[in-house]
């Protein structure tokens, strides 16, 4: 059957052309429009208004659709009763809000309706009140999917927003199996009505909570970002914020990759280790607009051909927002939801930009406080080597020659081999601080390719601080059988260690093992880094940064990170043992 119009009365609502009605004034001239026209209409005008005073009741966008719906069956005496929330585009529905259909029966159902063809489309390009006795047999529809309940009589209101088309009020299966009358019609036009005001209501408030709630992160972000602490942590902190703001599924930062891409470095969902550590490639098109600067927006990542990675099949719609400041693309963050969620709105695009923007400004202006003071350190270590140089082994190796000439001028041999013992150990003291001297002047771009090398160099420089020389024993041929990626993150992982021993362990002795001859528990090959001491161990409270690191890091790479007693008396301080397979 098709579209009836509306036979009587005339339509009680105000033109929305001048302006939102006022809902008092709307339900006065309705009672005027129907008074007298049936005693029917005129008792349930206390209805109506009651209705009314319920649609208007609070402040949530989400509550305030479902109280509309549930109000609108009650007063038209329908069975089900839904509100379908025109996009952005005025193209589809970005939202389907619905009464009298079950959970269970709405999970069997799946995807909730588009818009974008049948009935429910006809309604967005035609926003007309529209009433049929079987929507089964309009031309416009496009049937039921499976599992969704039968459904015959049908009345269809738009909703208007300050003059703009927010949406559509759907009626159906009135009870008792009657068509819905004109006196249905007339009462949920009011009710459309008033419907418009609340939802304009909610939507201000919801926008001013939103962007508050999004401020509120930034300064968050920004907090960690400059507080001077772990990098690691502070992009741990952007993420988790993105996925609490944005309410999906996973936040994730990636940063450009040394040899082109962009590496996942921080996720905050249910299981990040599946995805920390992995690489983009650049021939991605969405890196690339990403790494150009340009956001990248989708309904459905699993579905859209720009997506070449295997984590985005299981996500829907999703936000990828570079991280750029002063011309520069810092990284980027990506925040997926779930496949059938609803996609993002424009106004949460803008605010996730927002926040993006300032992320990245944070970022930078945390990188210019490191480079600060990284450069505070490197002066230091200079002046340090510059001192050991000119002082110290000067007077070891002036003291050096007293030795010897005092061992030359002894005649008891046991002096003279005594003194002799001595000045060996001075030659070895000297280049022990000709070594440590290096690895101060030593940059960082200047690291070695090989890995014994690096991690030589990592205790050479650790040596500094501590006071002495950590041990150091390899097992293996480390150099050939160590992957790059592998390497990189184990070089990490022992500078962690180190530094953990030396401002936390208070320790006299730190021993350094590297054995790539080891097995997993799962069979597979694989590298092992052990760095013990004898401090005073790990404390049962205190910040836990250094060995979420070490973990993090291994479960990228699909191994694990644990600790025990150390090599001081009775089990004294700490074993961190760090492994992954070899790649």
């Amino acid at each position: 059957m098709s579209a009836q119009p509306s036979q009587e009365p005339p339509d009680p609502l105000p033109d929305s052309s001048r302006g939102t009605p006022d809902p008092l004034a709307a339900a006065t001239e309705a009672t005027r429009s129907l008074h007298g026209l049936s005693t029917e209409l005129t008792a349930r005008v206390p209805q109506l208004l009651e209705a009314m005073r319920s649609v208007g009741t609070g402040l949530e966008l989400h509550s305030t659709l479902d109280r509309i719906c549930e109000t609108a069956a009650e007063l038209a005496d329908a069975r089900y009763a839904a509100i379908g929330v025109v996009d952005t585009e005025g193209r589809g529905l970005s939202d389907f809000v619905t009464h009298g259909i079950s959970a269970e029966v709405s999970r069997k159902i799946g995807h909730r309706p588009d818009g974008k063809r049948g009935l429910l489309g006809a309604l967005i390009s035609h926003s007309d009140t529209v009433r049929l006795a079987d929507l089964t047999q309009d031309p416009r529809s496009a049937g039921f999917p499976a599992h969704h309940p039968p459904m015959k009589t049908f009345l269809g209101v738009p909703i208007r927003v300050q003059g703009e088309i927010f949406g559509n009020l759907y009626l159906a299966e009135k009870n008792g199996g009657v068509e819905f009358n004109d006196y249905d019609v007339d009462m949920v036009r009011v009710l459309a009505t008033e419907a418009g005001i609340a939802i304009g209501n909610a939507r201000l408030y919801e926008a001013a909570t939103q962007r508050e709630r999004w401020i509120d992160g930034s300064v968050a972000v920004t907090t960690a970002l400059l507080s001077g602490g772990d990098a690691d942590d502070a992009l741990s902190v952007v993420a988790e914020q993105a996925r609490r703001l944005a309410d999906s599924d996973a936040g994730i930062v990636l940063l450009p990759a040394e040899d082109g891409g962009m590496e996942i470095v921080a996720v905050s969902a249910e299981n990040p280790a599946t995805s920390l550590g992995v690489v983009l490639p650049g021939e991605s098109p969405v890196v690339d607009h990403l790494l150009r600067g340009e956001p990248v927006f989708t309904d459905d990542a699993s579905a859209d051909p720009r997506m070449i990675s295997r984590l985005t099949r299981q996500y829907g719609p999703c936000m990828m927002l570079p991280l750029h400041s002063g011309g520069r693309v810092l990284g980027a963050l990506v925040t997926p939801r779930a496949r059938g969620k609803r996609p993002f709105s424009e106004a949460e695009r803008t605010l996730a930009t927002q926040f993006a923007s300032q992320a990245a400004l944070a970022l930078m202006m945390a990188e210019a406080q490191r480079d600060r003071e990284r450069l505070a350190v490197f002066e230091d270590r200079d002046r340090i080597a510059r001192d050991l140089h000119d002082l110290v082994i000067q007077r070891l190796f002036a003291t050096g020659m007293m030795l010897e000439g005092a061992q030359r001028r002894s005649i008891v041999p046991e002096v003279r081999s005594g003194v002799g013992k001595a000045v060996d150990e001075l030659d070895v003291t000297i280049q022990e601080i000709r070594t440590a001297i290096f690895a101060l002047q030593q940059g960082p771009v200047e690291a070695p390719s090989g890995l014994r090398t690096r991690v030589l160099r990592e205790i050479n420089m650790a040596a500094v601080p501590l006071g002495f020389k950590p041990a150091h024993r390899f097992l293996g041929a480390v150099d050939t059988v160590v992957g790059e990626l592998v390497g990189k993150n184990l070089i990490a992982a022992l500078r962690e260690a180190l530094s953990n021993a030396f401002r936390h362990a208070d320790a006299s002795r730190i021993e350094v093992v590297l054995d790539c001859t080891v097995t997993l528990p799962d069979g597979r090959p694989g590298v092992r880094l052990e760095v013990a001491d004898d401090g005073v161990g790990i404390p049962a409270s205190g910040r836990r940064s250094g060995l979420r690191n070490l973990r993090r890091r291994a479960e990228s790479l699909g191994g694990t990170s644990s600790y025990g007693p150390g090599i001081g008396e009775d089990g004294g301080g700490t074993t961190l043992v760090w492994e992954a397979p070899l790649q």
